[in-house]
């Protein structure tokens, strides 16, 4: 590559980054990678070949990841996330404490069945809508807004299919979802659970201990007496045969990706499986069309996984990970526990630094060019994605679903300020990192 070239592609690599961190005005993180692939591809620094190469890596795992915030869609549309907004606050029986418990379960089980950037974009106006009926301060709502949020990010680590970053990343080392689940659940929910308790630890004091306590029907506004959520009896009432099947669904067709990797049918083949029967039986009961899928739908996921990985690619080729490289040989020949150490905190730092979606390929690009056995490149990668999911969590720049995140808190008019959030995450992250290095290395040792 010419040293104009290797230069462009340096430039161009840190504008985006900037403007990915930045979003001046609510830009849409498409806009600044799209620009910045279509300089690259213009000028030569990629070129057709690569362009095809990438397309085949990264458009399964983008359809995968744009099916589930379909399905999302779909089950906000017959009330599901209002259900679930109702019904937390009768759960927690006016206890502030069992609302912080309910609220960091909700954000564990969306990420988990939907994705860690859906789970941003559901649970947070969810959290906002409870704290502003309960009408809580500030320093009452920053326990539920911020541990929302890490659990939300973090849980995208335990099954791979979480993640868009996780996905690429996975086809690009050659590890299959069920194995990656064997491997990783353990380690990444054990740093799960102990982020859990140092949150409430940390938040104890600020915790409401007793909260309103709002009688719910979803039935019917009567005979439970009005509470600010309810309008009128028409838009309470839940089909719940429709509710149940689509459930049934979103449970079916996540289990049915473990299940059809086994038989050799692609993981975007299963997602787009479900999001029709999802379509077709709220059609048949509601015959509600395709519009609000259509309009509702980020389209753009689909241009900005292609767009970052061409940017990463060339950056790749442009020789960032060859020096990566040469500063991780010496390290690696400590063995399994020097390999996960270096990796995880490698990418804990580039995540923090340029953000954890292009970090990750940055680092997975690294590791599968080391002189790794297949074992050992596994536990490199699966040690780079506990370092981008849950060591990147330090700032809140490190993940896309924290930009995301703050810019929704933007948008309500709510103000958590970096000190605010990184006073949490610097006594809580650095914990729940080497918790998860430590329960990985000693997991697969117990596994292999």
């Amino acid at each position: 590559m010419p040293d104009y070239q290797l230069w462009l592609t340096f430039g161009v690599f840190i504008i985006t980054v900037i403007f990915l961190m930045w979003r001046p005005g609510g830009l849409n993180e498409s806009i600044p990678t799209s620009l910045g692939a279509l300089l690259l591809i213009l000028t030569g620094v990629s070129s057709y070949a690569h362009i095809v190469g990438i397309f085949g890596i990264v458009s399964g795992a983008a359809v995968t990841i744009l099916s589930t915030i379909v399905m999302s869609i779909i089950l906000d549309s017959i009330g599901f996330f209002r259900w679930i907004a109702l019904n937390m606050i009768e759960k927690a029986r006016g206890s502030g404490f069992r609302l912080f418990w309910l609220i960091l379960l909700l954000c564990f089980l969306m990420t988990i069945f939907f994705n860690n950037d859906g789970s941003i974009l559901i649970t947070t106006p969810i959290i906002i809508r409870i704290c502003s009926i309960l009408r809580l301060k500030m320093h009452q709502q920053l326990p539920y807004l911020i541990s929302g949020a890490l659990i939300a990010t973090a849980s995208s680590a335990p099954i791979g299919l979480s993640n868009l970053a996780n996905l690429i990343a996975l086809q690009m080392v050659g590890l299959n979802l069920n194995t990656y689940t064997q491997m990783m659940f353990v380690p990444s929910m054990l740093a799960i659970m102990v982020m859990t308790v140092l949150l409430f630890y940390y938040f104890r004091r600020s915790i409401p201990k007793v909260i309103h306590h709002f009688p719910v029907s979803l039935q019917s506004s009567s005979g439970s007496g009005y509470h600010p959520l309810q309008t009128t009896e028409s838009e309470n009432k839940v089909d719940w045969w429709l509710f149940r099947v689509c459930i049934g669904i979103v449970v079916f067709i996540r289990a049915g990706y473990f299940l059809a990797e086994q038989v050799g049918i692609r993981m975007e083949v299963v997602a787009i499986t479900g999001v029709i029967l999802m379509l077709a039986v709220r059609w048949y009961r509601t015959r509600t069309g395709l519009k609000d899928v259509i309009t509702q739908t980020p389209w753009h996921i689909l241009l900005f996984a292609f767009s970052i990985y061409v940017i990463v690619d060339s950056l790749h080729r442009a020789g960032m990970t060859a020096s990566i490289i040469q500063w991780m040989k010496p390290i690696i020949e400590g063995g399994n526990a020097s390999i996960i150490a270096v990796s995880g905190l490698m990418l804990t730092l580039l995540s923090n630094l340029f953000n954890n979606l292009p970090s990750v390929m940055i680092g997975t690009f690294a590791v599968t060019d080391l002189p790794l056995s297949e074992s050992q490149l596994h536990l490199a990668y699966l040690a780079n994605i506990l370092g981008s999911d849950i060591g990147a969590l330090l700032t809140p720049i490190g993940t896309l679903a924290t930009l995301i995140w703050m810019y929704i808190l933007k948008t309500h008019h709510i103000r958590i300020s970096w000190k605010q959030y990184m006073k949490v995450t610097f006594i809580v992250i650095p914990i729940s990192l080497i918790v998860s290095l430590i329960s990985l290395y000693i997991w697969t040792s117990i596994l292999y």
